[in-house]
């Protein structure tokens, strides 16, 4: 199905790995020209060259920068002030004990998770409302709306996340700009297969039975029982930045495999 975005520009935050590299990847395939960010140059240089030998008929861009750091948004900002689509992905997550999290710790959360993200936003709304075309998507997580008590400070950022797009939507009343929140449950990422092949280092024991294995054992709740990969979410992204979702206003979107127990 071609989604009509052929021509379009997007920035997809932490877009070297797990799911802001496939969500890279699957709009290039729709005709995107993908501005690859990330801190480390070397990172970002690979995945752009990556991108323009698979999908040549794009032009894949670097957009090397911490977002954390409002310098460095600035040059960003300066480097490439138009885009069309905003894909806020760059996340940090960690198990930790809420003992444990002290006020540092919420600060660096919230400014890495939220602030950031309001940062790109606040930047790039404007214009596309002035040009009354433009998607923001945030990446949060089924910890949004069902925290499971490991990672409070994660939560609590990925459910601010879900109340700033509700926010931001609303500036957007009668024009073609929208912005939605998107809720992955567990995913395959580069990290937690790592994880996972830690937690099972017997080599003759093929990755799917690892999985298997591990879900049944700590994540009985899933309905698919298998990590979600990120090329869903990156498909799932991709349809969201298309015209043909256009009705989707600050919607909580979510793809958690059925993680979440109630009916919305």
């Amino acid at each position: 199905m071609d989604m009509g975005l052929q021509g379009k520009t997007a920035l997809v935050t932490g877009s070297t790995k797990g799911i802001g590299k496939a969500i890279a990847i699957e709009l290039a395939k729709e005709g995107v020209n993908v501005l690859i960010n990330g801190r480390n140059a070397e990172e970002v240089e690979r995945t752009v060259q990556e991108i323009k030998t698979n999908y040549p008929a794009t032009s894949p861009q670097k957009a090397t920068a911490d977002i954390v750091d409002v310098e460095q948004r600035e040059a960003l900002f300066a480097k490439y002030p138009d885009i069309d689509i905003l894909v806020n992905n760059a996340g940090i997550y960690e198990i930790m004990q809420y003992e444990d999290v002290n006020d540092e710790v919420w600060e660096h959360y919230f400014r890495t998770n939220v602030l950031a993200a309001n940062g790109l936003s606040k930047f790039y709304l404007p214009k596309m409302l002035k040009n009354n075309v433009g998607r923001i998507i945030f990446i949060a997580s089924e910890e949004a709306v069902m925290p499971s008590g490991q990672m409070p400070q994660y939560g609590m950022t990925k459910s601010m996340l879900l109340s700033l797009s509700k926010s931001l939507s609303k500036l957007t009343v009668g024009t073609e700009v929208t912005v939605n929140t998107i809720m992955p449950g567990p995913t395959l990422s580069e990290n937690v297969q790592q994880i996972i092949e830690g937690i099972y280092p017997n080599e003759e024991m093929a990755f799917a039975e690892k999985e298997k294995d591990f879900m049944t054992k700590n994540l009985p709740q899933s309905e698919i029982q298998r990590f979600i990969r990120p090329i869903e979410i990156g498909r799932l992204t991709t349809f969201v930045c298309s015209p043909y979702a256009s009705a989707f206003k600050g919607s909580p979107i979510r793809m958690d495999g059925g993680m979440v127990p109630t009916i919305f």
